[in-house]
């Protein structure tokens, strides 16, 4: 608690990824060309958006927890009990980014890479707020790095408090897989991969950017599947975020395979406010230099003739 405002490490921890992914994107934005601060500007409209896509795609996918039969729409609001949907992160927060880009001058592809890696070492940093909130797990499970599942209460009133109860009771009530854990370590390797597939290839123009995507939604896939957490199930009994996750790594491919520009050249991005500058140089300017320069000429020329007819007049 801080005073009056309760603390959560779900909270604590969005909020640590959030500051690594500026870092590690102003870092890698400067190192390609940007200019410093660019990020972190863009970042006041990213992730504003980005924090309300997450709830509205979470609260879109699973409505009948809020709307449905004997549901609390309240709860929709509650976003420190958990539930962001990454997909309505990335859509919403793009936009955000977008109108960033577009204030400093900077392409949004060319964002996009440099910060790419760094968000998803964010994901892997908030799914440490899974454990805390003991959710999204998989199946029971013998292995040793199994996770213990224990029943939380409210020590004044006895009843159950999964969120923010304590456990009365150190025997587990069961040991599942950590699915969380999983993609936490997933999301590193993703990480690692966009960051060498950069400097192998000199990615650009969100090549680098769909690399992650395709790299996250190809773990998302199987990882999601072992979770037993309730979703909304569609096409008879899969999870919809199965299905979200195969539609989209095959749109991130399709966007890798047939884009082929050569990474962006940035002359330096605009300061707030400003114009972005040109990339290529004002041809109408140097003309016009021209211009005058030929004109000076020429009235040197008309006063040394003047002058010499001068000389001769008798």
């Amino acid at each position: 608690m801080l005073g009056p405002i309760p603390i959560r490490a779900y909270a604590l921890c969005i909020i640590a990824g959030i500051v690594v992914a500026v870092l590690w994107g102003e870092r890698r934005f400067v190192a390609r060309g940007g200019q410093q601060g660019t990020v972190t500007d863009v970042a006041v409209f990213a992730v504003p958006f980005g924090l309300v896509g997450g709830r509205l795609y979470h609260v879109i996918t699973d409505w009948q927890t809020y709307f449905g039969p004997g549901g609390d729409p309240l709860g929709a609001l509650r976003i420190w009990e958990g539930g962001l949907g990454i997909w309505g992160a990335i859509a919403l927060g793009a936009v955000g980014a977008w109108i960033g880009c577009r204030r400093r001058g900077v392409p949004l592809g060319f964002f996009a890479d440099a910060v790419a890696p760094g968000i998803v070492v964010a994901q892997a940093i908030g799914r440490l707020g899974n454990w805390f909130n003991q959710e999204l797990y998989g199946a029971p499970t013998t292995l040793p790095w199994g996770l213990e599942i224990y029943d939380r209460v409210d020590p004044a009133t006895g009843l159950p408090d999964a969120l923010g109860g304590v456990a009365l009771n150190h025997t587990p009530v069961q040991v599942v897989h950590p699915t969380f854990l999983y993609e936490l370590l997933w999301n590193l390797a993703v990480a690692g991969l966009v960051v060498w597939a950069d400097r192998r290839f000199r990615l650009g123009h969100g090549r680098a950017f769909a690399v992650y995507v395709a790299g996250y939604t190809a773990g998302r896939f199987w990882i999601e599947q072992m979770r037993t957490d309730h979703a909304t199930r569609v096409f008879g009994d899969i999870r919809v975020n199965v299905v979200v996750s195969a539609v989209v790594f095959a749109a991130a491919v399709l966007y890798i395979a047939l884009v082929r520009k050569p990474r962006e050249v940035l002359d330096g991005a605009a300061a707030p406010g400003e114009p972005a500058p040109d990339a290529e140089p004002d041809s109408s300017a140097d003309e016009t230099k021209a211009e005058d320069a030929q004109d000076a000429k020429d009235e040197d020329a008309e006063s040394k003739d003047t002058a010499e007819v001068g000389d001769r007049a008798p």
